[in-house]
């Protein structure tokens, strides 16, 4: 794990929305988390069955808005979290470290960040 780091494209859009709009469909906790682990996991799994071409670039994006779609997770840094992984290479570590330990702490500071702000309240809904 020493060759990774919490810090992924994805989470700067991730941010843009936890922070700027809190009380957003897309930023609430169900899709920040469901949205980045199945994304995540698309891109390993495409990765470690096709590899990593032109294809599966592309693929792992479209896979990772229809599988958001459907479960209603869908979260738009998720295609950009799917994107990293295929040009990256990963591994099944990539789901875990960066991404949820990254998703975690990014919660956890919308948490406290925006309820510290008299007229937010984060999250509107936990599911």
């Amino acid at each position: 794990m020493s060759g990774h780091s919490l810090l992924i494209g994805s989470f700067g859009a991730t941010a843009v929305l936890l922070f700027a709009v809190p009380d957003a469909p897309l930023s609430q906790p169900r899709n920040l988390i469901g949205g980045h682990l199945l994304s995540a996991t698309i891109a390993v799994i495409l990765v470690q069955t096709i590899g990593t071409n032109f294809f599966t670039l592309g693929f792992s994006v479209g896979l990772s808005i229809l599988v958001m779609y459907l479960t209603h997770t869908l979260h738009p840094p998720g295609g950009a979290t799917a994107l990293i992984g295929v040009i990256g290479g990963v591994g099944v570590e990539f789901i875990f470290f960066p991404v949820m330990v990254g998703v975690i702490l990014l919660l956890l500071n919308a948490l406290v960040v925006n309820n510290l702000v008299h007229h937010r309240k984060y999250p509107v809904a936990w599911f």
